[in-house]
């Protein structure tokens, strides 16, 4: 009897365990097979900022590449807000089926530590697929500041504490945070006015209603050549083929700044499959691979830069950090 019953619960885990195992065997055949019919309808890429920001004109360079390999509609959704926490916390909880996507900048990484309750966290909340283009970032002055290089401009405003303004698009931005990330480190006292966009405080800084700024070298690169601004040094860990004559941070004797730019960067909501996160990288490299598509980011000052989703969780966790001690210790707030 004892046999009998022994080899009846035998019978019955060795029944279970095939079960498992046709159950497992069917999900990831449907796994992959969705992943190889993706995308079967509409894909929303959505931007957290509005039309003409940076992201925005990102994703509308992908947007008729993506719709082209996938012959799927490909829309472009603008939900701006909260220095772009409202349009990354719709991402955040949207379903995880490849079909609403997040164009982020970098400022994922920094908004979030400016509110209480942001909604989301930059780091778990969201399926990381690709890094995709940079912007450097450079620091600019009006041609009345009296200082020609690095060296020169730190001398001038710890002589001078408390005098020079510098202006940003708005509290939280990459631009502010830039400036206080070099305050904090070099011990400077400079006066933030914020604008509600680049145009404000780009026409002010041309004025000399403010007399310094961090920018993306494209958006100053005009005005630099004209004579307009001085750029006294660049982010990145090389010069800029456009200005060879403005040496980097790290030239001029400073190795801190060398993560400061503007980066962009595709994600998925949490528990996004890993097929799908295949799927897209693999789409979205070959549109960035297209000679046009790198035409029109160059044109817009930005280069490409891919990652795998590894490197981009690992920089999120890298930014988020850095930036929440700076936010913390410049007792930065929302606006």
């Amino acid at each position: 009897m004892k046999r009998a019953k022994s080899n009846d619960l035998l019978l019955i885990q060795l029944m279970s365990q095939m079960m498992f195992a046709g159950v497992m065997f069917l999900a990831l055949h449907l796994n992959f097979s969705f992943a190889a019919s993706y995308p079967e309808k509409m894909v929303t890429l959505v931007v957290p900022f509005t039309p003409s920001s940076g992201s925005d004109i990102v994703a509308r360079i992908i947007q008729p590449k993506l719709a082209e390999r996938w012959k799927q509609a490909v829309i472009v959704d603008n939900r701006p807000g909260a220095s772009g926490n409202i349009g990354a916390d719709f991402v955040a909880k949207a379903q995880p089926d490849g079909y609403t996507l997040l164009m982020a900048i970098n400022t994922i990484t920094m908004a979030p530590n400016l509110y209480k309750k942001p909604g989301f966290d930059p780091v778990t909340d969201f399926t990381p697929i690709m890094k995709m283009t940079v912007a450097n970032f450079a620091l600019v002055t009006n041609p009345q500041v009296p200082a020609n290089d690095l060296k020169q401009f730190i001398q001038l405003i710890k002589t001078h504490p408390g005098q020079y303004n510098y202006g940003s698009p708005g509290n939280g931005t990459p631009h502010h945070l830039a400036m206080e990330l070099m305050k904090l480190q070099l011990g400077l006292d400079m006066m933030h006015v914020p604008y509600k966009g680049i145009s404000g405080a780009t026409t002010d800084l041309l004025g000399g209603q403010v007399q310094m700024m961090f920018a993306s070298v494209h958006s100053m690169l005009p005005n630099v050549k004209a004579g307009k601004l001085k750029m006294l040094a660049v982010a990145g860990s090389q010069r800029e083929a456009i200005l060879p004559n403005v040496a980097t941070f790290k030239e001029q004797g400073i190795d801190f700044m060398d993560a400061v730019d503007a980066w962009y960067a595709m994600f998925a909501p949490p528990k996004t499959s890993p097929e799908i996160v295949n799927r897209l990288i693999k789409d979205i490299s070959a549109v960035l691979a297209l000679p046009d598509v790198q035409e029109q980011l160059t044109q817009q000052g930005l280069s490409v830069q891919l990652s795998t989703p590894e490197q981009l969780a690992l920089l999120v966790a890298t930014d988020t950090a850095r930036w929440k001690k700076t936010i913390a210790d410049a007792h930065i707030t929302a606006d």
